[in-house]
């Protein structure tokens, strides 16, 4: 199958305004999850290509971009987003395919990733400095400046929702970005960058290198001319990017990995919650930082919740991304080993329900059946680490100190959700849950992009979403003048 991103050959780079072939010449074959084959051919970038990407974004704050005026800024960021929307159709194709979701998911990621682009063109000219009052004869303010040229690597299971939060907010911000995408799915990213160039961003503000993480990946995080470092994946990686940029002492974001717990109490509206408890875990078949992987059940509503989590769980429907069903594929056979893995190592568990995989599935395609564990002992495997796959574990708890003991005791911190109409128990478990976003009587908010997102823990540090991204995409300058 030929692909190519709104007429671009997804075989290039990106950088200084341009498209050209890696520095190598070399490219890497990009699968297609729901099939296995190969959709095409991307580019290996590599060190070299990083170099010439960091030098254009170099040159964009130097010139053109680094003179553009806030609200020009944000002028250009919205023509993007307005783009996105024209493209919707395209795009969503593309990231379907890339990633293997449904066609009404990677929909929803288009969307999102325009009303990134609009929210972020209305922020550029309103992130502001201070005065302090201080001794007499002087002046003292606080000016926020772009730290210069960032570097962002996102993942392969939400690369237009990421790219929004990350390069959006950093654009917005007045800084020039180099962006490594994920060589499982890197479409939508090179598509982006074809639609910011068309929608005036100067040559050089924004850049892409495709290529694969030991090397593009490295490249950037350990360049000296990057000055603040994005990147969303898994914890491991993440300690890698975090100790290459402190070579250069570069602030770095981590947005890692998840084990986000629902608490539904005995006084829950459970009806309101069903869909969530199920929706946040099988949503991107699994793939997702934020994806609610344990639900903590009251014991009197426990065999309830089994119950109807049950029903709904034997009711998914597994297929091809372009099939636009409930649950696609994993994003490639190596992810679906790994589940594998975890599903083997819940062999000593109770399985109350597991979706049939039809059996006309492409037989390259890397389904696994959405699979619902019972009666999980809290410090079990499953119940602690980050599986990243269609599999949920219940757990039963006795009051609220045991909830709140089960729901922190793993090492993430991302987000937590609490179903109560106890309003006293919602204020104490918002305060007491250590996680980065809490929700009352419901999960995810719809996404939120004005919502700052970022954990604790494993789950790493720093904020994206929201105007706290603004203020990590920019350092603080106090200016203290003696007048007299």
């Amino acid at each position: 199958m030929t692909v190519r991103p709104l007429g671009v050959d997804p075989s290039g780079c990106f950088i200084g305004g341009q498209w050209r072939a890696s520095a190598s010449g070399q490219t890497l074959a990009l699968g297609d999850p729901s099939t296995g084959e190969v959709l095409c051919q991307i580019a290996r970038g590599g060190a070299e290509d990083i170099d010439q990407a960091v030098e254009a974004a170099t040159a964009a704050m130097a010139g053109d971009w680094g003179t553009t005026t806030a609200v020009e800024r944000g002028r250009v960021l919205y023509r993007i987003g307005q783009l996105v929307l024209e493209h919707i159709d395209a795009l969503a194709e593309l990231e379907a395919r890339d990633v293997g979701k449904p066609l009404k998911q990677a929909r929803a990621d288009v969307v999102a990733l325009a009303r990134y682009m609009e929210f972020y063109a209305g922020a550029a000219d309103k992130i502001h400095g201070s005065t302090i009052p201080y001794l007499d004869g002087y002046t003292v303010y606080t000016l926020r400046q772009p730290h210069g040229v960032t570097g962002h690597i996102v993942p392969w299971n939400y690369p237009m929702q990421i790219i929004g939060r990350s390069v959006g907010a950093a654009l917005a911000m007045g800084n020039a970005a180099v962006l490594k995408p994920a060589e499982e799915a890197c479409l939508t990213a090179l598509a982006f960058a074809e639609l910011a160039h068309r929608a005036g961003l100067p040559a050089g503000a924004l850049n892409v290198v495709p290529g694969l993480g030991a090397e593009a990946g490295a490249a950037l995080t350990s360049h000296p001319g990057v000055h603040h470092i994005s990147f969303t994946g898994s914890v491991g990686v993440g300690k890698l990017v975090q100790q290459s940029a402190a070579q250069n002492v570069v602030p770095v974001t981590l947005e890692l990995g998840g084990k986000s717990p629902q608490l539904v109490f005995e006084d829950a509206d459970l009806d309101a919650a069903l869909p969530f408890l199920v929706g946040a875990g099988i949503q991107n078949a699994g793939q997702t930082c934020s994806a609610s992987s344990r639900i903590l059940a009251q014991r009197g509503i426990y065999e309830r919740v089994v119950a109807e989590m049950t029903t709904r769980y034997r009711a998914l429907r597994v297929a091809p991304a372009m099939a636009d069903l409930d649950v696609g594929p994993l994003i490639s056979n190596r992810q679906k080993a790994i589940v594998e893995g975890f599903l083997n190592d819940g062999d000593d568990l109770e399985v109350v329900a597991q979706a049939a995989l039809p059996p006309d599935l492409p037989a390259g395609g890397a389904y696994v059946a959405p699979t619902l564990f019972a009666n999980v002992p809290r410090d079990h495997k499953l119940a602690q680490d980050e599986i990243f796959g269609p599999v949920q574990v219940i757990i039963p708890f006795k009051d609220e100190a045991d909830a709140l003991a089960i729901a922190n005791g793993t090492p993430y911190g991302l987000v937590a959700s609490v179903w109560t109409s106890d309003g006293a128990r919602q204020m104490r478990l918002a305060k007491a849950l250590k996680v980065g976003q809490v929700f009352l009587n419901n999960y995810g908010a719809g996404g939120g992009v004005e919502l700052p997102f970022g954990g604790t823990g494993l789950s790493g540090h720093g904020r994206e979403k929201g105007f706290e991204a603004l203020y990590g995409f920019s350092s603080l300058k106090t200016v203290a003048a003696l007048h007299g």
